[in-house]
């Protein structure tokens, strides 16, 4: 528990927040270092192969102690942070023995992990709860993974008496901004099943993930001096106003769905009188349905334009990755031996669906069926973010078993 606590511990602190207005790959510099520090810590463990290349992507193999052929599986996490709040500065904060009450935050007092708000809090009194100071992300997402892989990775080349196949460890970079996988080469990676490692809680399996599209809307308008605007001036900013304003409020938005309900979500908007652009994000598990709320959006802008004729909207839709589901069929076994691994850790699976996406979205529509485990990441992309230490040491007791599961002869 020791050392995982320690190597997660000093994965947050370096600074990997993803850029998504970067030009360059990956999108910031802190991936990079945290790549190379990784690439030094499997090489000392004895993983020779270990190596970053020029996009970020690590890669290394845990050599196999099986006499028999077994199939190469890999396990992946991502390197980058959300940046939707700041990883800068992380000072990961350890509450060791949990007392079950709230939390206050100390550099920023009006941050509180309340437990009334975070039920799986209250069931984890007298864990180990590692927090942030209330002033950044923590990075749990997904440097849990990163820690609960490289700990793993550690313990089965201390231990080669337990008998598994060949394991590809991959990490890449800008999963955030959604470029994780841009970049790697499966036939590289040589892997027939994957899962990533970038989960909530204990136990979780997960088998589904939204669909996604981005939308990037693009609002020109005529500028002039104000002084003498009138008549003239057509205000890009009143518009994107407008433009938000006409979207659903009380459903088709984050806010006010669950399950498997998708969403429309402006997230960012950029700009002035001249033009303004939107970021929209399309989610849904049914990736026709995304059609729909694209005409939405084509919809809005038609009818600003018949008021507003002076005025250009101009609305981009990409995709970005699909629903896993269809793809996991592909190779029954990723989810049931995860699911047997599970068991044979203690853990009774649970088979849940990802309101977002992961690498492993990406992964199994390329072909590698790529399901998502538990790593014990809770309040992800907030300064409220939070993991639960017992949780990933779970998770590293799971892919050892997970491990031994592939090299069981059937």
């Amino acid at each position: 528990m020791e050392t995982l606590l320690e190597r997660f511990c000093r994965y947050v602190r370096v600074h990997t927040q993803a850029d998504e207005k970067s030009t360059t790959v990956p999108s910031t510099p802190g991936q990079l270092v945290l790549g190379r520090m990784l690439v030094d810590e499997l090489r000392a463990m004895g993983l020779s192969d270990a190596t970053q290349d020029e996009h970020g992507i690590v890669m290394a193999t845990i050599p196999a102690t099986a006499s028999h052929p077994v199939p190469t599986i890999a396990w992946n996490a991502h390197v980058d942070t959300s940046p939707e709040f700041t990883g800068k500065d992380v000072k990961p904060i350890v509450h060791r023995n949990y007392d079950g009450k709230d939390i206050v935050l100390p550099g920023d007092p009006t941050q509180v992990l309340r437990v009334h708000q975070t039920p799986e809090l209250a069931a984890l009194k007298g864990k180990t709860i590692i927090t942030t100071d209330g002033t950044t992300l923590l990075g749990g997402d997904d440097k849990a993974g990163v820690a609960v892989i490289m700990e793993t990775a550690s313990y089965l080349m201390q231990h080669r008496e337990i008998v598994h196949g060949p394991i590809r460890v991959c990490f890449t970079c800008d999963e955030e901004i959604g470029h994780g996988v841009d970049h790697l080469d499966l036939t590289r990676l040589g892997a027939q099943v994957a899962y990533t490692l970038d989960g909530g809680g204990t136990g979780e399996l997960d088998h589904e993930t939204f669909s996604a599209d981005l939308a990037v809307v693009t609002i020109t308008g005529v500028n002039v001096h104000p002084g003498i605007a009138k008549g003239r001036m057509v205000n890009a900013v009143r518009l994107a106003a407008m433009f938000v304003d006409r979207l659903p409020k009380r459903t088709q938005s984050p806010e006010t769905t669950e399950e498997r309900d998708g969403f429309l979500h402006p997230y960012r908007i950029d700009g002035g009188v001249p033009e303004v652009t939107l970021r929209i994000l399309l989610r849904d598990f049914e990736a026709a349905r995304l059609l729909e709320r694209a005409e939405l959006l084509h919809l809005t802008a038609r009818q600003l334009l018949a008021e507003y004729p002076e005025a250009k909207i101009q609305v981009t839709v990409t995709p970005q990755y699909r629903n896993m589901a269809e793809g996991l069929t592909r190779d029954p076994r990723a989810l049931k031996y995860a699911e047997e691994a599970m068991r044979r850790a203690g853990v009774e699976p649970t088979y849940t669906i990802v309101r977002g996406g992961t690498d492993g979205s990406r992964l199994t529509e390329l072909g590698l069926p790529t399901p998502n485990l538990s790593t014990g990441e809770h309040n992800i992309h907030s300064p409220l973010e939070w993991t639960c230490l017992e949780e990933m040491v779970t998770a590293v007791r799971v892919l050892v078993e997970l491990a031994q599961v592939w090299a069981t002869p059937r």
